[in-house]
């Protein structure tokens, strides 16, 4: 047995190897977390343009929010970008229904409040600070006292 104990250490220290590779090379699940998330951005995740202003439709999804940029083939809570200047309408195309959008305490709009809206109350603003950001989104049936959905966790990235 004591032959077999070199082969052993040899064979776990390998694996151990391999393992931390491939945890060293793992991604972030997040864009904002990337060196560069601005070069991400392409026509198929760029929403709204200086002279039409970006829709993002929130309803309450399950559990949880879906954020969905006004883009062909966006899905629920894909990250997504906008260009500084552009206007960005919060809305919800669900009825009864109530958002929350939080920036924290470095919102990219203007103006920088928390945006609150729902099904007939729209919340425009304008993409003002360059940058990768990742906020808080909230869907809520209205008169529902435990409705609110927990938090989703997309991600906003403003081009200059």
């Amino acid at each position: 047995m004591r032959g077999h104990l070199p082969s052993c250490s040899v064979v776990l220290a390998t694996i151990l190897l391999l393992l931390g590779g491939t945890l060293a090379q793992a991604k972030s699940k997040y864009i904002c977390d990337e060196p560069k998330p601005e070069d991400m951005c392409n026509a198929a995740n760029t929403c709204g343009s200086a002279s039409a202003p970006c829709t993002v439709d929130i309803r309450k999804s399950g559990n949880g929010a879906s954020v969905k940029p006004g883009i062909p083939n966006a899905k629920g809570n894909q990250f997504f970008c906008v260009k500084a200047g552009t206007q960005v309408v919060w809305m919800t195309s669900s009825k009864n229904t109530g958002f929350t959008i939080w920036f924290g305490t470095d919102s990219p709009f203007d103006p920088d409040d928390p945006i609150v809206g729902g099904g007939a109350k729209p919340i425009t603003v304008t993409a003002h600070t360059p940058g990768c950001y990742k906020y808080d989104a909230g869907a809520f049936y209205s008169g529902a006292v435990y409705g609110m959905s927990a938090g989703s966790k997309p991600e906003l990235v403003i081009l200059p």
